[in-house]
């Protein structure tokens, strides 16, 4: 019984872990009718950052749709963007990693997945976050890059 506890209890933990990496949808963009299942579109999701208090990063990235987009099959594009933004009053719950994943979320059934990192920038007080695809594309993966500053009357702690 206690195992059936134990193994109960961590796939909660999983679950709830599966929950807080994927973001919560802002909307989506139709780009391309398909007769059958889903069309082509484009996502907007917002990712709250977990070590920042009133940080929050939203990421646009295609999908594919079709019968095979539908049933999770298709290899969605290695594109994404990223803007993130203060969206409340900052407070660091602990120190920081100088440079840390903060985000990461499966693009395609295949290894593929999207992912967002977290540097902090000491000197300029900013905290600067990268999103890339594990897909190389032509030798290098396609990513792209924002920045929050942070008022210099607080200090980002860092580990």
């Amino acid at each position: 019984m206690n195992a059936a506890r134990a193994l109960a209890a961590a796939a909660a933990l999983l679950a709830g872990a599966a929950l807080a990496a994927s973001g919560e949808k802002i909307g989506t963009v139709d780009t391309a009718f398909q007769w059958i299942g889903r069309d082509h579109d484009i996502i907007v999701e917002a990712y709250d950052d977990p070590g920042v208090s009133g940080v929050t990063c939203y990421v646009s990235r295609a999908r594919v749709g079709g019968i095979k987009g539908t049933l999770g099959l298709a290899e969605d594009r290695a594109e994404a963007s990223i803007a993130c933004r203060q969206v409340g009053p900052l407070s660091f719950p602990g120190p920081l990693r100088k440079q840390e994943e903060v985000f990461s979320e499966r693009m395609s059934i295949l290894f593929k997945r999207l992912r967002i990192v977290r540097m902090v920038d000491p000197t300029r007080n900013v905290l600067v976050y990268l999103t890339y695809s594990e897909k190389l594309i032509d030798g290098s993966p396609q990513n792209s890059v924002t920045a929050v500053p942070v008022d210099r009357a607080t200090p980002i702690p860092l580990k």
